[in-house]
């Protein structure tokens, strides 16, 4: 019952919680449904599985307390269409698209929904196990590009499609995973992100064989790599998320490591990192709000998303944590997405098996590099 009852809310500026629950902790801050949604109850089914996600922030002092996001209910329109364990989802801001990638038997591995939840189509071509994914369309072609670390004649691959499910590209070698270059191989790629000018930056090490970041040109020849287990500077523990900032930097999710690793997107010029916001659980997902001022962070065992403060160019400095967004137990958001135009976050939670969208409370998001 508490989990429909009661609903935290991201900030309170101080307000009494409406629906107070022990397990939130000293600090937390709470308000009914109602607050959410115009007065109302919930209206359906769909309603109460999204408020049975329990969201509060926990601030780290008062003066940092910041309402920063509200839950769309709405979305997706319907989420019957989530038959799976949801591991990664992607955002085409140029046409308004969202992807969703599942893992189960005999069901569509890809799903792609209108930015307003609609459900467009779903397809299953040549996926095995889908791990992460990333839209990457231009004004001439809409892309998707996926990492697979199944264990089938199509894993341990990364993979580029249409936004219709044909196979456009193929790296790595289909169904045998492995440490060489030329040609290159892969051991459970994790994930990938692609840069407007179609370089490639891929963390091949959710399976242990290979812990490395590797930049690919457009071309798909290697640029730099840094490649070796270990906890030092440029090395790595399952390194399980990447990303840039428009400083031209990567930022890595260490993961084993329990820290965010940064190079230079130029060189691979190792920059610093952040190990002090990480002491529980290493981060699962990283990503940068339109404007740069923050870095969502999802931790997955942890059931916790953080929004972290985005160092000045020319500084790594520490990690300061603005606000930390608690799901509920089990929830697990495994990789997320945000959305480039409207800095809204779809988070994949492969506990409870769905994809939420968190939208900015400001208005107005400037767009990405300004």
């Amino acid at each position: 019952l508490r989990h429909i009852y009661g609903r935290p809310y991201f900030g309170g500026h101080g307000k009494s919680a409406a629906q107070p629950a022990p397990r939130a902790g000293k600090g937390a801050h709470w308000v009914s449904p109602k607050h959410l949604t115009g007065g109302r109850g919930p209206r359906n089914a769909h309603e109460i599985r999204n408020w049975s996600s329990l969201i509060f922030i926990r601030p780290v002092s008062w003066r940092a307390e910041e309402i920063l996001y509200r839950l769309d209910v709405d979305w997706p329109k319907h989420p019957e269409y989530f038959t799976g364990a949801t591991f990664c989802a992607a955002v085409d801001s140029l046409n308004g698209l969202v992807y969703v990638a599942q893992r189960g038997d005999n069901i569509p591995k890809i799903l792609v929904f209108t930015e307003d939840g609609y459900f467009l189509r779903a397809w299953n071509y040549t996926v095995d196990s889908p791990h992460g994914i990333f839209a990457a369309s231009t004004q001439y072609e809409q892309s998707v590009w996926i990492t697979d670390v199944g264990s089938g004649v199509y894993g341990h691959t990364v993979k580029k499609y249409s936004s219709f499910g044909d196979l456009v590209q193929v790296l790595g070698t289909p169904g045998k995973k492995g440490t060489g270059l030329n040609p290159l191989q892969f051991d459970n790629p994790a994930e990938l992100y692609v840069e407007d000018t179609g370089d490639i930056y891929i963390v091949d090490g959710d399976g242990g064989l290979n812990n490395r970041l590797i930049k690919l040109s457009q071309n798909f020849m290697i640029l730099w790599l840094h490649g070796e287990n270990g906890t030092g500077p440029a090395k790595f523990n399952i390194p399980h998320s990447v990303t840039l900032d428009s400083a031209g930097r990567v930022w890595v999710a260490d993961r084993g490591n329990k820290r965010i690793q940064v190079f230079d997107k130029d060189t691979g010029e190792w920059l610093g990192a952040w190990n002090n916001c990480f002491t529980e659980e290493g981060p699962s997902a990283v990503r940068f709000t339109p404007d740069g001022k923050y870095l969502i962070v999802a931790q997955l065992n942890l059931s916790r998303l953080s929004v972290v403060a985005a160092p000045p160019v020319g500084s790594i400095g520490e990690c300061s944590v603005i606000s930390t967004i608690q799901l509920a137990d089990q929830v697990l958001p495994h990789l997320l997405e945000v959305d480039r135009k409207t800095g809204a976050v779809y988070v994949a939670e492969i506990g409870a098996k769905q994809v939420q969208k968190y939208v900015p409370l400001n208005s107005y998001v400037p767009p990405f590099g300004s």
